[in-house]
């Protein structure tokens, strides 16, 4: 049997008066999630466990089969260990995202978590000019991909506090700031970083092209390596992760799986959703189980924009969804299951920990429970409620 999970991250969401008291999941055109819905099992999943915080690492790994509240141990491990940052046991990796901060008055506010959406290339420069200025045996920058990468404190403190900065977009920035013990260094790290960014010939050419700089870095989502069972030691499974962002492949990687980078994966609303889902088909031919992570609806969602989020979950269901649905039909026996990993309210512009619908579709087998469409609304009135972790069991039953 062939099995695929389908994860637009943060598709799920909440009734908005603009959208005739729909939800972007029920207002968009979703021809193929609608027709899984309606021949297949429909319900809701807990998918952060009460105490966890509801990032996208901890969904995910809920998606994913694991128990997060066995395994987690932070954000950034799982994107080191997706860039080849090896971690000694005592270190501790970092999300470094470069942002833009905007003073007004006598405080500092979060401009742009994502400084504008910054690209590889500049940042790059960017961040190689922290590491040469910054860096030292015990502190180190990596590049990563956009705005998203890694600082590692060698021996570090793991015990301080932190604020994902899409949660305060807008916001003075004073009471987020790192807290607790190696707080302190942190803090003192990131008002360092403002003065090698300040007058960067990147961050000048972005102000006079009328971009956004990336004038300073927010450290948060910090952690040691986690230890994870293989898909083969837990499922018994080959398989492939497909995603643009560090974090997704992070986990597969832990799990044993291996990555596919796709040509054009952005991780925003340009990214190459037919070419996630034929690589997904192809992926197929060699392995078990494929698991396609699409992040554009959660981006869209962070920057507030509901146009962008609806556009993203009609391109993922079109050209994901519709793509793998009519191609998967060829290996005859096959599981789908699609879903978010959690909501993110446009309006909030951030995480939540509410349950998300999921579909289930047996490749026509059985009949459905009920659903005539795929939305929070339609899930929850089936009555099907489950933790997250356990789907990857339900698919292989």
């Amino acid at each position: 049997m062939k099995v695929i999970i389908l994860l637009g991250d943060g598709m799920s969401d909440i009734a908005y008066s603009e959208l005739g008291n729909k939800s972007p999941l029920q207002y968009a055109t979703t021809p193929n999630m609608d027709f899984m819905a309606q021949h297949g099992q429909v319900g809701l999943a807990h998918t952060v466990p009460v105490g966890l915080p509801p990032g996208s690492d901890v969904a995910n790994l809920s998606v994913f089969g694991y128990d997060p509240r066995t395994c987690y141990t932070g954000r950034s491990p799982l994107e080191a260990i997706s860039m080849g940052v090896v971690l000694g046991p005592d270190d501790v990796a970092f999300r470094m995202n470069l942002i833009t901060l905007q003073p007004k008055g006598s405080s500092i506010y979060m401009q742009d978590f994502s400084a504008g959406h910054i690209s590889t290339a500049e940042a790059r420069d960017l961040v190689e000019s922290l590491q040469k200025e910054l860096g030292s045996p015990e502190i180190e920058f990596h590049a990563g991909v956009g705005y998203r990468h890694l600082m590692v404190w060698r021996g570090g403190k793991d015990a301080m506090s932190s604020t994902p900065p899409h949660d305060i977009t807008g916001k003075a920035i004073l009471d987020s700031l790192p807290s607790g013990d190696g707080a302190d260094m942190l803090n003192n790290i990131m008002n360092h970083a403002q003065m090698v960014l300040h007058s960067h010939p990147v961050n000048v050419r972005r102000k006079e092209q009328g971009n956004l700089p990336a004038n300073s870095v927010w450290l948060w989502g910090h952690g040691k390596t986690p230890l994870i069972e293989t898909y083969q030691e837990k499922f018994g499974l080959t398989g492939a992760v497909i995603s643009a962002v560090d974090l997704i492949k992070g986990i597969g990687i832990c799990a044993g799986l291996d990555i596919i980078n796709v040509e054009g994966a952005t991780g925003y609303i340009d990214t190459n959703y037919l070419g996630k889902g034929e690589a997904a088909l192809a992926a197929l031919e060699k392995h078990d189980f494929v698991y396609v992570h699409v992040e554009a609806p959660d981006e869209a969602s962070h920057a507030g924009n509901m146009q962008h989020k609806l556009q993203a979950i009609e391109d993922f269901d079109r050209q994901v969804v519709g793509t793998v649905l009519e191609g998967i039909k060829k290996f005859g026996d096959y599981v789908i299951l699609c879903m978010p990993d959690h909501p993110t309210p446009v309006k909030l512009m951030t995480h939540t920990s509410d349950p998300v619908p999921f579909v289930i579709y047996r490749g026509g087998a059985g009949e459905g429970n009920g659903a005539a469409s795929y939305d929070e609304a339609q899930a929850k009135a089936t009555g099907l409620i489950v933790d997250g972790y356990m789907l990857m069991p339900q698919l292989l039953s």
